[in-house]
Parts: C-alpha cells; sequence; structure tokens
C-alpha cells in the first residue's frame, strides 16, 4: 500500500538524478524533502534543491546513518551515482569496514542492501529509487525518429537473453552486442566503462541492452540512463540502446531524445514479463 511521507530524506551520489527525485516529492507533496550529500560528489543544483542538507565524507556513512536515524525520517531514497572505485579507495570508519567485511561477497545488491538493512534496522525504511520520478520510467515501444534495424533487434533480443541470464549472478546491468557477438558485460567499472570497452572490441554498430535483474531490489540501484551515457555510446559507435519497459530511469529526456535524433541513435523500451518499478514508496 503507497504512502505520502511528510519528511524525507535523499541519500544523495552525483548525477541530476537526487535534484529530480526531490523535485518529485515535492511536486507529489512531500512537504520537506532534506539531502544527505557526498562531499565531492552530490551537485550544487541538488543542494540547492533541498530543504536541508547535511554534508558526510563517503568514509563516513555510519556516522552519517546516525544522523539521519535522530531526525525523524518517515524514510530514505537512496540515489546519485557513487564512483564504484571508492570502495577500493575511501577511507571508511570502522563500524562501515565491519559492515563491508560481514559481506561474503560485494555486488551492488549486497553493498547497497547491507546499507539498506541498517538504515530500516535503526528505524529510517528505505524507499525504492524509482519514488517519485514519474515522467521519467518509459516504457514500451519506440522513442526516437529512427527504429532499430532488423540485425540491431537480433542483436537486441539476444542481448536480453544475455543480460537476463547474467543478471541472475548480480554481475551487472549492461550487454554490448554485435551480429551476435556479446563484446561487453557491465561489471564493477559501471556502464560508461562497459560501454567504451565494448566499443573499442567491435567497432561501430553494437547494440547496448540494459535492464534490472528479475527479483531486482528497487530500492537501489535501479538502471539509469542520462545524456552522458548517450554521448560515450556515441563515441563508442553504439548505434542502438534498448532497455526494459518500465524498469529503467531516463534522465533528462528531451535532451537524451534530441541527441539520439541527431547522431542516429535507435533508442527502443521492450516487453518484459517482470514487473514495473514503483512510483511511490510502500508502507510494509
Amino acid at each position: 500500500m503507497s504512502f505520502w511521507p511528510s519528511k524525507m530524506i535523499v541519500i544523495s551520489g552525483s548525477g541530476a538524478y537526487p535534484r529530480l527525485v526531490i523535485e518529485g516529492a515535492r511536486a507529489a507533496g512531500v512537504a520537506q524533502v532534506d539531502v544527505v550529500a557526498v562531499r565531492g560528489s552530490t551537485e550544487r543544483a541538488t543542494i540547492r534543491a533541498a530543504d536541508n542538507v547535511h554534508t558526510i565524507n563517503l568514509g563516513g556513512i555510519a556516522a552519517g546513518l546516525r544522523w539521519v536515524a535522530a531526525q525523524g525520517y518517515d524514510g530514505a531514497v537512496f540515489a546519485g551515482q557513487i564512483n564504484p572505485l571508492s570502495l577500493f579507495t575511501a577511507c571508511f570508519d570502522e563500524e562501515t569496514k565491519a559492515w563491508l567485511a560481514s559481506l561474503p561477497f560485494k555486488t551492488a545488491h549486497t553493498v547497497y542492501g547491507k546499507l539498506a538493512f541498517e538504515f530500516e534496522k535503526a528505524g529510517v525504511p528505505v524507499f525504492p529509487a524509482s519514488s517519485f520520478m514519474d515522467g521519467h520510467l518509459p516504457g514500451e515501444g519506440l522513442l526516437t525518429v529512427r527504429a532499430p534495424s532488423d540485425r540491431e533487434m537480433k542483436d537486441i533480443r539476444h542481448g536480453a537473453d544475455v543480460m537476463r541470464d547474467v543478471g541472475r549472478h548480480d554481475v551487472g546491468q549492461t550487454v554490448l552486442v554485435k551480429d551476435g557477438m556479446v563484446l561487453a558485460v557491465e561489471a564493477f567499472e559501471g556502464t560508461n566503462a562497459a560501454i567504451k570497452r565494448g566499443g573499442k572490441l567491435g567497432g561501430k554498430g553494437a547494440v547496448l541492452v540494459k535492464g534490472a535483474r528479475e527479483g531486482h531490489d528497487m530500492r537501489f540501484d535501479i538502471p539509469v540512463v542520462g545524456l552522458k551515457t548517450l554521448k560515450v555510446m556515441r563515441s563508442a559507435g553504439v548505434t542502438a540502446l534498448a532497455f526494459q519497459a518500465g524498469r529503467l530511469l531516463l534522465l533528462d529526456r528531451e535532451k537524451v531524445l534530441a541527441f539520439a535524433d541527431r547522431h542516429g541513435i535507435a533508442i527502443v523500451g521492450i516487453a518484459t514479463d517482470l514487473p514495473p518499478a514503483p512510483l511511490r514508496p510502500v508502507r510494509k
């Protein structure tokens, strides 16, 4: 059952995504939307959009959690990117180190899942990362002027099958395919690095398939595409993008589609039997 919080906090990484969550929550009637800003990651536009801001270093997650728990928020949303390399380079506090050490293996789901567990243990529910993102979750069908060619559609279907299989192991959310050959599967380096790697191998004409795994926890790490992704695709020679309908956040939609049309990149939402990302928090 969905509900409207009166006071929520956005745990903000980089990019426009956290700001859009703030704007969407406010438009939906949430009275107070604050931000935990990660020093060196959270953008100034996000900070300006928030009612109140509490800034932390990435290594001080445990202390940040204690601060959030003391403020009486109805819930939190994790939004925005944190550089994957930070898991290896950040100077984490001892409590956070213990959290990470307790994980038998480290993926986006286990790391963020542990963080979500600690938030909820402290009395702060973690809302789906898609909450209040109305208008940013495109459905099935073609979004661009150019449709994928027959060859691209064949590669898209193959990529969707591979992505679904790989997703069960929580390896990544992106697969690049060209002429039936898998050029790259996203690992911990992130989408853009995977695109660059696959583009170097296959040259112009690859397709990109992006989506969330079966059973994906929509509280965190929901697939996201923005203008930066499209620019990396163009530079790498990737000519088509396919995504699971209703399960991917498309940021700066007008700019993304204008860029895609200008450079002949096809973008299409593909049907899936998996549930769409929720647009409102759910009361447990």
